[in-house]
């Protein structure tokens, strides 16, 4: 029987979890010496290699010694705290890396939470103490707190820690011992990471926490081996959550090695692999014995907290720029996304709209930003927070935000976020000279706030927040100020009209810039919609005059990217998204029509 050992790696994000893995997988001379790796391998698909983040869990096995150890690096975001709740249930020990200089920070304490009740015992990583304000020591004091905090119990206090600079590929004992490698890091985990539990000479027993596609055998499932056999060619019966049950054949049978898979004939208990041949399979369905069929729990996700509605883009310029615009297309791909994320719920709304639930801002913006990329055109309205009726009480989500910034700013912070009915929790100094302030805030009033916030804080604050619980209604909390600038024609906009314009407000475009009515081509410098014509070019006349050939001076519009965007609009307006434009319109884009609106909405 193989020697197997089965961990995830859970941090707050950028706190280096690719990095780590990427050194495992160098030092366990998983690659061959001739093969040529990039860094932060795990991160594959396109956005994550640009933005520099872990988006989906992956998994990848290395051998060290006689021991199979299958490494699954996660995602260090709040709103794909999801994908870490699934994982969790499927190994047996966690790499709890934390940053040296950092601390704990929110996600540390999300992701430890679902640990600690599962009753895994983390191995403690204080990663990148090579930083020059690092401090292991109160790191490693915050992290005994933290679990202290979480009621763990006596094994789980007694967890072994490690001192380590990923990116240097080291990792110590102590921090006076001498920078070498990963082995006492590899030690560790043979150490202090149980074996799992199960029998191979068990009914079958396997589920399934994640899914993936391929062209040639269907859907692939990833799956944990809990008791029992799986072989190639034989009969299984698969248990869906509702109960329901259906026989097929397992046609295919992964392993994984590093970052490649390799067809297997076998497995047993305590692995992990993917299989194919069950074309309606789920992320949490159990594969089980077919003549002694004994399901698992299916898999529990906490609820989504915020909502976006996608519609069908019904613009003047609606289907010049992406091939997929009916709604059926739309609905058949948002439809595909649900069944892959499980922490994501979809219901249509009828007149060709869909509401889309997830758990934060980034995890919509990324889904959006695929769908872009694949060529679908579409509007995506203001994201609201999911409101509960309990007991006849409204409730909705809150979130603990911490705050990171320079000291000279923490009266606009507090100032800005006790606008948005925050309640500040604590204030401290960190040692790199700035201070760190943890609030407790509704979810809507952090809608819209991170760019204000990076305004104010020059660009030196850091912000992160994860979700808290749910509370009682807090009442209207403030949104934006400046109105916008509307554009009254359509056509192409002109440079010598946003030239006139530029005192107004901040633009959004530039000449040439296809431009309607109704579509918001700027930020207004004082509250209120302002209409304006971008289309005005100069009056020419026969008569030459002194100074009327000056050149104009434009100054560059301000940028507009999906995740700014979403954060800048109000109610009455849409994010028009095509795979080439990014534009921002009102709702109803009649003039006489906001008008009678607004009037209505003043009077009642």
């Amino acid at each position: 029987m193989q020697k197997i050992k089965n961990i995830a790696v859970i941090a707050h994000v950028d706190h280096g979890k690719t990095t780590l893995v990427d050194e495992l997988l160098q030092q366990s001379g998983t690659f061959s010496a001739h093969q040529e790796v990039g860094e932060r391998v795990m991160d594959s698909n396109d956005i994550e290699k640009e933005r520099g983040i872990t988006i989906l869990s992956k998994n990848t096995a290395i051998v060290y010694g006689d021991h199979k150890i299958n490494i699954i690096d996660t995602p260090g975001h709040a709103d794909f705290g999801g994908e870490v709740e699934r994982v969790l249930k499927m190994v047996d020990g966690v790499l709890l890396l934390v940053d040296a200089q950092e601390g704990v920070m929110p996600q540390t304490k999300f992701v430890l939470k679902k640990a600690i009740g599962l009753g895994l015992v983390p191995v403690v990583v204080i990663n990148k103490i090579d930083k020059d304000a690092a401090e292991p020591e109160r790191v490693l004091d915050e992290v005994f707190d933290l679990l202290v905090a979480l009621e763990a119990n006596e094994e789980q206090l007694e967890f072994p820690v490690l001192y380590a600079a990923a990116r240097d590929g080291y990792a110590k004992w102590n921090m006076e011992d001498e920078n070498k490698d990963m082995t006492p890091l590899f030690e560790a985990i043979l150490k202090h990471v149980p074996y799992p539990e199960g029998s191979s000479e068990s009914d079958t027993q396997v589920q399934v926490f994640t899914l993936d596609n391929d062209n040639f055998v269907g859907r692939i499932g990833i799956a944990r081996i809990f008791n029992g056999k799986v072989k190639k060619g034989e009969e299984y019966m698969l248990v869906k959550a509702s109960g329901e049950k259906t026989k097929s054949r397992i046609s295919k049978l992964i392993g994984f090695k590093g970052l490649e898979r390799i067809d297997i004939t076998d497995a047993e208990a305590g692995d992990i692999v993917a299989i194919a041949g069950f074309s309606d399979i789920e992320v949490g369905d159990s594969v089980c014995d077919r003549n002694n069929p004994v399901a698992l729990d299916p898999l529990h996700v906490e609820e989504p907290t915020l909502s976006v509605i996608f519609s069908v883009n019904d613009g003047p310029l609606a289907g010049t720029e992406g091939k997929h615009v009916t709604s059926n297309k739309l609905h058949d791909r948002l439809a595909k996304e649900m069944e892959t994320n499980i922490a994501m719920r979809m219901e249509p709304l009828g007149d060709a709209s869909f509401k889309v639930s997830g758990r934060g801002e980034l995890q919509i913006g990324i889904l959006a930003e695929n769908m872009r990329r694949e060529g679908f055109e579409f509007l995506l309205a203001r994201p609201e927070v999911v409101i509960k009726e309990e007991n006849g009480m409204r409730m909705e989500p809150f979130e603990h935000l911490v705050v990171d910034a320079p000291s000279e700013f923490q009266g606009v912070i507090i100032e800005k976020l006790g606008k948005r009915k925050a309640e500040m929790k604590a204030l401290f100094p960190m040692p790199d000279g700035t201070i760190r302030i943890e609030f407790e805030i509704p979810a809507r009033g952090l809608i819209g706030f991170r760019n204000e916030f990076l305004t104010d804080t020059k660009g030196e604050g850091i912000m992160n927040h994860s979700y808290l619980e749910y509370r009682a209604y807090s009442g209207i909390v403030e949104s934006r100020t400046p109105g916008a600038l509307v554009s009254m024609d359509n056509g192409e906009a002109v440079a010598y009209s946003i030239f006139n314009l530029q005192a107004r407000g901040v633009m959004f475009i530039k000449p040439q810039d296809k431009v309607y009515n109704g579509m918001v081509i700027g930020e207004s410098a004082r509250p209120g919609d302002l209409d304006v014509n971008p289309l005005k070019g100069k009056q020419l006349t026969n008569m030459r005059t002194s100074g009327s050939d000056d050149a104009i001076k434009l100054i560059p519009p301000r940028p507009i990217t999906l995740e700014s965007a979403l954060e800048w609009i109000e109610d009455d307006e849409l994010v028009e998204v095509t795979p080439i434009s990014i534009r921002i319109r009102k709702r109803h884009l009649d003039p006489n029509m906001r008008k009678r609106q607004a009037r209505d909405k003043k009077n009642g």
